[in-house]
């Protein structure tokens, strides 16, 4: 696994959702705050979105793809004006496929969906993501995620055997390529920062591919090519904290992952995150979630 990659699947939960919007003339709709992520990819035609908050109203087109990854209460509408105008989603939505018209003015399609995240234990790659990240749809520009959006817009139109699978997993597609277009064009932050450091990199990149492993200073300033001394030093700048306490913060919160979404033993899970036996990962995991692994497992099993 890769920072990213562990980063996104730290948090998501159960399969993201989606509903088919098609509206015209005079609209306004507003999505509430929400737990998990939001997004709307916009198909056709063009509208804005205002933020919660006071934020500055942000202008979609045809192909634009806009990520909120905290789930920021927002109002779609066909222009920026008054707001308060605005009638809930659920009230404006239909089926995939569906949607609601209006009377004249230019027709509006949108993918509008949710991502389920489990926000107890965010890495600080996603922690860091703006309360709206906007991507325009530009020539030449994240071929990747466009080529994710012309794949969800033909999933969509043809609806042939097979979708009940393909678009879950093209929305997780999309979800990765729209975190990856915003690290690509973010001029500044803490993990864009992080990841194009080629030693913070391959340190990474050893713990995160096996966190179980007995890791030492020494041996992780070998992995990255460096002294101990110099790995220190940039990994501490960059990330916040020392290469083994973030170890151990990683390890930790794969545990709750395990915990979370599967039956494995404990012992296995001590296993699997590098700690020697079961009582020693209950003790680390109960000094830093304040509550033992069975009992975090029953409370996350009966949310």
């Amino acid at each position: 696994m890769d920072v990213v990659s562990d980063a996104i699947s730290a948090v998501r939960i159960g399969q993201p959702s989606s509903n088919r919007l098609r509206v015209e003339g005079s609209w306004c709709t507003r999505l509430a705050p929400y737990g998990g992520a939001g997004f709307h990819v916009v198909l056709a035609g063009g509208c804005w979105l205002v933020p919660d908050g006071g934020g500055p109203a942000v202008t979609l087109g045809a192909g634009d793809v806009v990520l909120l990854p905290h789930g920021a209460g927002h109002v779609l509408a066909d222009a920026p004006g008054d707001t308060g105008r605005a009638v809930p989603f659920e009230e404006m939505r239909g089926p995939v496929g569906g949607g609601r018209e209006g009377r004249g003015g230019r027709a509006v399609e949108l993918l509008c969906g949710k991502y389920r995240l489990d926000r107890s234990r965010v890495h600080p790659l996603m922690a860091e993501l703006p309360e709206v990240v906007h991507l325009p749809n530009r020539v030449g520009a994240h071929p990747e995620l466009r080529a994710a959006v012309d794949l969800l817009a033909r999933e969509l139109d043809e609806r042939r055997p097979g979708s009940c699978l393909a678009l879950p997993s093209l929305l997780d597609l999309l979800l990765i390529y729209m975190v990856r277009a915003w690290m690509s064009d973010a001029a500044t932050g803490v993990w864009p920062a992080v990841l194009s450091d080629p030693v913070t990199t391959a340190a990474l990149r050893a713990l995160h591919s096996d966190p179980a492993a007995p890791w030492t200073n020494d041996r992780l300033a070998a992995e990255a090519g460096v002294s101990r001394a110099t790995l220190a030093r940039r990994f501490t700048a960059l990330v916040g904290r020392p290469p083994m306490a973030y170890l151990t913060w990683w390890r930790l919160t794969r545990t709750a992952a395990l915990l979370r979404d599967t039956d494995v033993p404990l012992a296995s899970v001590a296993r699997e995150t590098g700690y020697s036996t079961p009582y020693a990962l209950s003790h680390a995991f109960s000094r830093e979630f304040g509550v033992t692994p069975g009992r975090y497992r029953a409370g996350v099993r009966a949310e």
